[in-house]
């Protein structure tokens, strides 16, 4: 091979190494992870979905460790809103089914392919992997609550992160869940082209997530369950109040807006 050729080998190699994935690229790998997902079996979906929501608990945890060990300062929720983030790296890492990620992953194959039997496996992935988050989560606040695994003032400290995250109307729980869903969709959708850098795009997203003061059912249901071991919320207030409208928010967000718009954006090149 002459000089030149070797020059012009290495430069397209390069140009290789340095060029970001395609969209449309980006869609086949989100979209294969789907079809994946959707084809196991229910019990696998549980398992993991309910590891999930134990992962995602650590999340408030996490917070809650950093903000006792921080001095009462303006500057002081910012740092400890980072811990917010180690609960999906934990989730996202570990390859466990999270609902939220579900709004994307498993709708753009139902997009491409609309059909009943599409429909009836994204449906089923949706309400297995949703209740089994919810029950991961409740059993890990009830084990924070009515265990000694914690001291109880950083107990205290998880109740008053949880009364802070709920002090929002309905509507403004919906608008928060938008927000959160779109983040997290956006997250699955960047992490193909992440090469190495996952963990700070999960950090980032969910990081920007915690200081903004959107919701996420799942994490949300945690800071939920603490406030209804504590007394402080009744169960029809955390259905109506938080679940619904943050369901719904989440659902919209990932959904309706970011995977319908991942889809149009290369419908007619795939």
């Amino acid at each position: 091979m002459s000089t030149a050729e070797k020059k012009e080998d290495r430069e397209q190699r390069d140009i290789t190494e340095h060029a970001r994935l395609p969209a449309r690229t980006v869609y086949q790998i989100v979209s294969e992870e789907g079809r994946e997902q959707m084809e196991r079996p229910d019990i696998s979906l549980w398992w993991s979905g309910f590891a999930a929501g134990l992962s995602i608990s650590f999340s408030l945890l996490s917070q809650a460790i950093l903000k006792h060990s921080l001095p009462d300062t303006l500057w002081a929720s910012l740092v400890s809103d980072f811990g917010y983030s180690v609960g999906f790296v934990m989730v996202v890492l570990a390859h466990h089914q999270l609902f939220t990620e579900t709004t994307i992953t498993v709708i753009l194959p139902l997009l491409a392919d609309f059909q009943r039997r599409n429909a009836f496996l994204s449906v089923r992935m949706w309400a297995i992997v949703l209740a089994a988050n919810i029950v991961g989560t409740l059993f890990a606040a009830a084990f924070c609550t009515f265990t000694p695994v914690i001291a109880s003032d950083l107990r205290d400290v998880m109740i008053e992160i949880s009364q802070n995250a709920m002090a929002f109307g309905w509507w403004e729980m919906l608008f928060r869940g938008i927000s959160a869903g779109f983040l997290i969709a956006l997250m699955v959708w960047l992490l193909p082209s992440a090469e190495g850098n996952g963990f700070n795009v999960i950090v980032l997203l969910t990081y920007l997530i915690s200081i903004g003061g959107f919701a996420h059912i799942v994490a949300g249901s945690m800071e939920a369950f603490m406030l209804l071991f504590a007394g402080n919320r009744g169960v029809l207030e955390i259905v109506w109040h938080f679940g619904v409208p943050v369901l719904i928010g989440n659902v919209i967000g990932g959904t309706a807006l970011f995977a319908m718009i991942s889809y149009a954006q290369v419908m007619k090149e795939i």
